[in-house]
């Protein structure tokens, strides 16, 4: 078959509509892992992903993406943050990692790898508006380590604190994860499955991890050894992490 340029099956839907599973098989030359998504299923869900590694055997299946799309380094560096996401069923940790730079080619860049860039626009005007934070004359480039694309606006949080991050030249710890959506009042809402994400974030050896205030009710905060940091405005965000 052939797929077109925004990943789609060429020609008339009649050989999709005959099959139970369209299943995408994603990657790049750049990169050994290879992505499995699920477009369509109708036994389950079609946001499950698996991912793959290409070594010397063949495709092996990869059981913790997590520990392979977070790099440690020895020294934190400014610009990275790191996202607790869901693909499907599973929690996944990601690396964020932004660029913060003056425009000194004219007309102020905005790239994003991974991302989606209209959200990425988005989140920068709330910046501007809402936290006062001038990123108009700056180049802003957003990259999600690992060739890997997502979806999930509980990665918002992250994607915001790695601008901040990069702007102010100030590292977020290592230690600290994020799980929230930004909205364009600046405020921090919840998201779903808060608990798998905590307990993913946990497992890995996380400090502590922000959520949105939105996201207590019904949660037994004592339950988790890892800090848990409720906010509700990025300003709390941005007092809390530079001061």
């Amino acid at each position: 078959g052939h797929i077109t340029k925004d990943g789609s099956i060429a020609g008339p839907k009649v050989l999709e509509h005959m099959v139970d599973t369209v299943l995408q098989f994603e990657g790049d030359r750049n990169h050994v892992y290879r992505l499995l998504r699920s477009i369509k299923n109708r036994f389950g869900s079609t946001n499950e992903l698996g991912i793959y590694e290409m070594q010397g055997s063949g495709l092996r299946e990869v059981s913790n993406p997590s520990e392979i799309l977070i790099t440690t380094r020895e020294e934190p560096v400014s610009g990275i943050a790191i996202a607790a996401t869901m693909e499907g069923m599973r929690p996944m940790l990601v690396e964020i990692q932004a660029l913060v730079s003056s425009a000194v080619y004219g007309t102020p860049q905005r790239s994003s790898t991974g991302f989606d860039l209209r959200r990425l626009a988005m989140l920068l005007a709330v910046l501007e508006k809402r936290c006062g934070f001038r990123l108009g004359a700056k180049d802003v480039f957003l990259n999600i380590a690992g060739g890997i694309k997502v979806e999930d606006p509980a990665i918002d949080l992250a994607v915001v604190c790695a601008v901040l991050s990069s702007s102010e030249d100030i590292p977020v710890s290592q230690k600290t994860a994020f799980a929230a959506e930004v909205g364009l009042s600046g405020e921090i809402r919840p998201v779903n499955r808060v608990d798998q994400r905590i307990s993913e974030a946990e497992k890995l050896g996380f400090e502590q991890i922000f959520i949105s205030k939105y996201n207590k009710k019904g949660l037994d905060l004592k339950s988790y050894k890892i800090e848990i940091k409720t906010v509700g405005k990025m300003e709390e965000v941005f007092r809390l992490l530079f001061g």
